[in-house]
């Protein structure tokens, strides 16, 4: 798997700069601070559309 590495970012837990990689596995992107190991994820569109403002659901499972 491929890091991309995001320049002048900051990590939130151990304030570390420039220590944050980007990596996309099943189409939801992982940013994680190489320094500490903090994590963070961005679902895909489509996934975040589909959860409720109100419960903390990762993603809803719509069969076509």
């Amino acid at each position: 798997m491929k890091k991309r590495f995001i320049a002048g970012a900051v990590c939130p837990k151990c304030k570390a700069q420039d220590t944050m990689a980007l990596t996309k596995e099943h189409n939801v992107e992982k940013v994680t601070c190489v320094s500490c190991g903090e994590q963070m994820t961005q679902p895909e569109e489509q996934v975040a559309k589909n959860t409720r403002a109100n419960e903390q659901v990762i993603g809803v499972f719509t069969p076509e």
